[in-house]
C-alpha cells in the first residue's frame, strides 16, 4: 500500500509539472497573439535553451545526490574561451578542439569531485570557489571577443539537419521520420517497461491510464514534429544532441547500478553506507559527469554565439538549478528525474521567449523566473509536509 501511494505521488507530481508547462504555453500563446508557437520560434526556443537542458540533466543528478554545483556557468565561459583560442588562435581543427574541451571538462570535474568526495568539503563551498576561480580565469583568458569560428562549428547550435528526404507539402521529410520514430520508440519502451514491472511484482498504473499518458505524450511529440517540420530549417542539430543526452542519462538513472546508487545515496546516506555503497565513488562520479556536461554546454553556447566571450555562461548555474527544482527535484535530495529537469528547462525557456516577445524588461524577466523557482520549491516542501 505504501509503495502504491508513493508511486501515485511521483506520477501526480510529474503530471503537475506537465500541466504547468502546458498552462504557461497556452498563457503566452494567447498574450503573444500566436507568435510563441510559430514554427520558427519553436526551433529558436530549442536552440536558445539547449544549454539549459544539458546542464539541468547533470544538475538534477547532483541534486539527487544531495549536493549543488554553483560553478557550471563559469565552466561554460572558461571552456568556451579555450575552444575559441584553440580554433581561432592556434588554428586547431574544431573537432579536435571539441575533444580537448570535453577532456578538460572531465578533468575539472575530477578536480571538484576530489575536494567534495575525498576531502569531504561541502559541495557548496567547493563549487562556489570553482565559480570564482574559473570566472576569473575566463576574464584573463578571453580579454577580447574571439570571433571567426568556422561555419561548420557554428552550425552545431544554429544549423539544422539537411533535408535528405525532401519535403512533403512544405514539411521536412527528415523531421517527420524522426518524429514518427520517436513516437514508436516511446510506445514500445513504455509498454515494455510496464510488462517488466508487472512481472517483477511492482505497482503499475491502469491500462487506461497508460494509454491516456502515451496518447498525451505522442500528441505532444507529434505537435512538435509538425511545427519543426514546417520551420525554415527543420530539425535543429542541437535537438539531436539534446535528445541523445536525454536518452543516455534516462537509461543511466533508471536502468544502471550507478543510477540506483545515486538515488540511494541521496535518499538515505546512512542506509546507503550500511548497504555497502561506495558513497565517495558516487559523489566523485556525479561531479565528473557535471564537468563533462558543462563542457558540452560550453560547446553549444560558443557555437550559438559564434564567438568566445568572457561573459559567456553568466548565471547559467541559476538556470540549471531552477530547471531541476521546477522539474520536481527535492531540496533534500533523493528525488528527481531527467525528464522532469527537461520539462523544467522548457518552462524556463518558454518564460524567457514569451516575455521577450512581449518586450518585458530583462530585469522583470529575472524577477519572474526567481518567483517561479521559489513557488516550485515551496510546493515541494508543502507536499512533503502533507505526506508526513
Amino acid at each position: 500500500m505504501k509503495n502504491a501511494t508513493a508511486y501515485v505521488g511521483r506520477n501526480m507530481r510529474q503530471y503537475g509539472i506537465l500541466a504547468a508547462l502546458l498552462a504557461i504555453i497556452i498563457f503566452f500563446q494567447i498574450l503573444t497573439g500566436g507568435l510563441l508557437l510559430s514554427p520558427n520560434n519553436v526551433a529558436s526556443l530549442i536552440q536558445q535553451n539547449a544549454y539549459v537542458m544539458i546542464l539541468s540533466v547533470g544538475m538534477v543528478m547532483v541534486i539527487i545526490a544531495r549536493h549543488i554545483d554553483l560553478s557550471v556557468g563559469s565552466l561554460v565561459g572558461f571552456i568556451g574561451g579555450v575552444i575559441g583560442l584553440l580554433v581561432v588562435g592556434s588554428g586547431l581543427p574544431w573537432p579536435l578542439a571539441v575533444a580537448i574541451a570535453l577532456a578538460l571538462g572531465l578533468l575539472i570535474g575530477c578536480w571538484q569531485g576530489f575536494w567534495v568526495a575525498i576531502m569531504g568539503i561541502p559541495a557548496f563551498i567547493v563549487t562556489l570557489g570553482g565559480m570564482l576561480i574559473f570566472r576569473g580565469l575566463t576574464v584573463v583568458l578571453v580579454q577580447r571577443t574571439v570571433s571567426g569560428l568556422p561555419p561548420s562549428f557554428v552550425s552545431i547550435a544554429n544549423g539544422s539537419l539537411p533535408p535528405w528526404l525532401g519535403y512533403l507539402k512544405n514539411y521536412d521529410g527528415v523531421t517527420i521520420v524522426i518524429g514518427l520514430s520517436a513516437i514508436a520508440a516511446l510506445i514500445y519502451s513504455q509498454m515494455r517497461a510496464r510488462r517488466r514491472a508487472r512481472a517483477a511484482g511492482r505497482t503499475v498504473d491502469s491500462l487506461r491510464g497508460a494509454v491516456v499518458r502515451l496518447a498525451i505524450y505522442s500528441a505532444a511529440i507529434g505537435a512538435l514534429t509538425a511545427l519543426l517540420a514546417y520551420s525554415a530549417g527543420g530539425t535543429p542539430i542541437v535537438l539531436v544532441i539534446v535528445g541523445v543526452v536525454i536518452l543516455i542519462y534516462s537509461f543511466i538513472m533508471n536502468r544502471t547500478v550507478i543510477g540506483r546508487q545515486i538515488y540511494a545515496v541521496g535518499g538515505n546516506l546512512k542506509a546507503a553506507r550500511l548497504s555497502g555503497i561506495n558513497v565517495r565513488r558516487v559523489d566523485f562520479l556525479v561531479f565528473v559527469n557535471m564537468g563533462l556536461l558543462s563542457a558540452l554546454a560550453a560547446i553549444v553556447t560558443t557555437s550559438r554565439a559564434g564567438a568566445a566571450v568572457s561573459t559567456a555562461g553568466n548565471l547559467y548555474e541559476m538556470d540549471a538549478i531552477a530547471a531541476a527544482y521546477i522539474g520536481g527535484a527535492a531540496v533534500s535530495g533523493g528525488i528527481g528525474r531527467v525528464s522532469g529537469a527537461i520539462i523544467g528547462a522548457l518552462i524556463m525557456g518558454v518564460l524567457n521567449m514569451g516575455l521577450s516577445i512581449m518586450a518585458v524588461d530583462s530585469a522583470w524577466q529575472q524577477a519572474i523566473k526567481g518567483l517561479v523557482l521559489l513557488c516550485a520549491v515551496a510546493l515541494d516542501i508543502v507536499g512533503k509536509r502533507r505526506a508526513s
